[in-house]
């Protein structure tokens, strides 16, 4: 079936799937298996240490796969510095830069004059609209089921995505709640010409830098498995409920700082879960999909079933 959308010609892929950033996971072993099943991986920038080894990564890819790719970049993950990987990205040319986690004008300004593919991700009406006004090429809009950081007004994806379709003319990526070729579909339902899947693609054989605890809570966990930390500080965050996630929602509630909370949100107790899977001392970011998620198969096996699911539920309704 013609998978043809504003979206799989903009990104020149087969099918409007994208990997989303995931910190600390995203690099080249997933984004190119992404890409070789036709959909655009990514490699996440900002959980590089240096611009050189962003440089390096942008290479692997490259050895893995001849087709698109995308650079994710974290905008708020460390404040300011991310200037030296955005120019990196553009002395490479890579085909497509997306921006998540706070404003994307800067690197908008240094994207001027090149032929990169922009994408942003959205929580609001609001945001959809004025990335659209920088110039973004594309939208990516989350809904409050989504995993890792979401807006601050609750609103599902179901609801969200509709009403950014109809605020802007850019192509709209839905994202929050998909796993599978039904999250899929409805999404087109909705006006949006592709997805984004984040916590699906963690539960891939090519995730290869996650966990096998951060895996077996994925595959454990029912779609009530999941919390949101953060809220405090403006920043609401979900993933994976355990003992550690316990911990900062009580200190939430007795000193909501970012001073009381930033060495229980930080990169290291990210990675102390989701590299070494300590459960005690660090927290994993997963999307209510989670619930969703039985098996750990290969990137291509996950697409192909999608791609069979998807294409059985156009037959079923005459699409």
């Amino acid at each position: 079936m013609n998978w043809d959308t504003r979206i799989s010609r903009l990104l020149e892929i087969k099918y409007p799937i994208i990997q989303g950033g995931l910190a600390y996971l995203a690099y080249s072993e997933l984004a190119a298996a992404v890409s070789n099943a036709g959909g655009l991986g990514q490699i996440t920038a900002m959980s590089l240490k240096s611009p050189l080894l962003l440089k390096e990564e942008i290479y692997k890819v490259r050895e893995k796969t001849d087709r698109p790719f995308g650079v994710n970049f974290a905008i708020g993950m460390h404040g300011k510095g991310y200037e030296e990987m955005v120019k990196v990205a553009i002395d490479e040319n890579v085909p497509v830069i997306s921006m998540t986690g706070g404003n994307p004008a800067p690197i908008f300004d240094l994207l001027k004059g090149t032929s990169i593919k922009k994408l942003v991700l959205v929580a609001a009406r609001r945001q959809a609209k004025k990335a659209e006004e920088l110039g973004a090429d594309a939208v990516m809009v989350v809904g409050q089921e989504g995993g890792g950081h979401l807006g601050r007004d609750d609103v599902g994806t179901m609801v969200l995505v509709p009403q950014v379709v109809d605020s802007v003319s850019i192509p709209v990526i839905a994202s929050g709640g998909i796993g599978d070729g039904r999250g899929w579909m409805a999404a087109h339902a909705l006006g949006a010409e592709g997805i984004e899947m984040g916590t699906r693609f963690i539960a891939t054989k090519e995730c290869v830098h996650a966990s096998r605890a951060y895996i077996e809570s994925l595959l454990n966990s029912t779609e009530s498995d999941t919390t949101i930390i953060k809220r405090s500080i403006g920043a609401p965050a979900r993933c994976l409920k355990n003992n550690f996630t316990d911990k900062i929602i009580e200190i939430e509630k007795a000193s909501p700082t970012y001073e009381a909370l930033k060495e229980y949100i930080s990169g290291e107790a990210n990675k102390r879960f989701i590299y070494e899977g300590d459960g005690q001392n660090g927290f994993g970011w997963a999307g209510q999909v989670a619930g969703m998620i039985q098996d750990v198969p290969t990137v291509q096996e996950l697409i192909s079933r999608m791609v069979v699911q998807a294409e059985e539920i156009r037959v079923k309704w005459g699409h």
